[in-house]
């Protein structure tokens, strides 16, 4: 099987590297507005929007004479590169599936955007539509591929193409697989680099016998069916009240002046310090469950529905909307719906499984005599089964019962389809968890 894997290290170019760097990806913001603009020309004449039609725009842009800087500031890969993620962004709008999803989770309309024309006409901002690259994103990235014609690694340095040469970078692992591309990418003032390499690999199988069930909640962020629990580390909420300060002093600002600018980076770099926290948290917990446990199970929850609105409509004013947004915060702070995927991949790489299955009831099922009722669950701590009096932690009892559910999906004919992450035979999968 082949096994897709990216590493990402710090980059430490020199002050000449680091302007030839910024002239690459803000040649490569640049032909994505310039680009994104004509295609919305095309979007109104109901042209075929396809990569193909997008790339062969470059060309036009570098033989405009006002963009004539594209040819000394640019790199020809990393522009089609740009462009193609470009038409990969119309190809989900046209998805019917992607407007779909999106209209089950269905968020509070906002203000419509429109964007005017050539010819003077405006044309409505769709949802799912691509959006134009600002600058002050504080973030830029270019990408090229055929890694062995453009690029090479010379111990902790690799050399770059564009005349940026040999630029040093921190080697913290070594690097497995063929590298089969290359992104450079700037996030707020730092730069880095990430290597997608490619390799293959026998069909892997996983040390471990064993199988657990997990229940994700807020005041644990996982309770697992041996009866373990994992703390959250809630990195947003330890940092709100400093944020909430530098969005006040934000506010006191004239907008868009230079300190308005500065004080704006100040709460973008908060923000990422909070998401690499709450990332660099959800990577060890994973990490250690996936070597531990061969299979997996946990629940399929909808995260984009259990965090919505409680606010309603003009018409009809929501309940308990202080409360509800307290909740929301809560559970977009544990970072539920990434740590799913990263259990999902590890697992992949190691050959175990990750069994994603129906939450219905399973906080109200008793896990010794499978009796179902509301009232099992006195308190949010307390299960105590109204029928056989069997009394547990309430988080033990669902996980217990998560697991019980994977093993049911597992031993179904033609079970292991949904959140299966390898292509094995049932009667194998049987017999690594047993």
């Amino acid at each position: 099987m082949k096994i897709n894997k990216a590493y990402k290290f710090r980059l430490e170019p020199n002050a000449e590297q680091e302007v030839i760097l910024n002239n690459l990806v803000g040649s490569a913001r640049f032909v994505w507005n310039q680009v994104l603009a004509i295609s919305f020309e095309m979007f109104a004449k109901d042209a075929f929007i396809n990569a193909t039609n997008l790339v062969n725009k470059i060309m036009d842009l570098k033989n405009n004479p006002d963009f004539a800087f594209l040819k000394s500031s640019s790199n020809a890969v990393s522009l089609q590169q740009k462009v193609r993620d470009l038409a990969s962004a119309w190809s989900r709008f046209f998805d019917p599936k992607a407007h779909a999803r999106l209209k089950e989770n269905k968020k509070k309309p906002r203000k419509p955007k429109f964007f005017k024309l050539a010819d003077g006409t405006e044309i409505q901002l769709r949802p799912l539509m691509p959006k134009f690259k600002r600058k002050s994103d504080g973030s830029d990235s270019i990408r090229l591929v055929q890694f062995d014609k453009y690029c090479r690694i010379e111990g902790n340095r690799v050399k770059l193409p564009n005349g940026i040469g040999l630029v040093k970078f921190r080697k913290s692992q070594d690097i497995i697989g063929t590298i089969k591309n290359v992104t450079i990418s700037k996030k707020l003032g730092c730069w880095y680099v990430s290597f997608g390499t490619e390799r293959e690999v026998e069909q892997p199988r996983h040390p471990s016998k064993s199988a657990i069930g997990l229940d994700m909640g807020i005041s644990k962020l996982l309770t697992t069916s041996n009866g373990e629990y994992i703390k959250p580390k809630n990195s947003f909420k330890a940092n709100q009240m400093k944020l909430a300060k530098l969005q006040r002093q934000l506010n006191r600002k004239v907008l868009f002046s230079q300190n308005w600018k500065k004080q704006n980076r100040k709460i973008q770099k908060l923000h990422s310090h909070i998401a690499n926290i709450r990332h660099d948290y959800l990577h060890k917990i994973t990490t250690s469950i996936s070597k531990s446990h061969a299979m997996i199970a946990c629940e399929d929850l909808k995260v984009a529905n259990m965090s919505k609105s409680a606010s309603g409509t003009v018409e009809n004013k929501g309940r308990h909307v202080k409360a509800k947004s307290g909740l929301n915060k809560s559970i977009l702070d544990q970072g539920w719906g990434m740590m799913v995927d990263m259990l999902e991949y590890k697992q992949q790489w190691r050959g175990g499984l990750l069994m994603k299955v129906n939450p219905r009831y399973t906080s109200q099922t008793c896990s010794e005599c499978k009796h179902i009722a509301v009232d099992n669950r006195q308190t949010q701590s307390k299960f105590e089964c109204v029928k056989c009096r069997y009394v547990a932690n309430a988080d033990f009892n669902a996980a217990r019962n998560i697991l019980a559910a994977g093993h049911a999906v597992l031993s179904a004919e033609g079970g292991c389809s949904k959140g299966r992450p390898l292509k094995q035979k049932t009667s194998d999968l049987r017999e690594k968890v047993a």
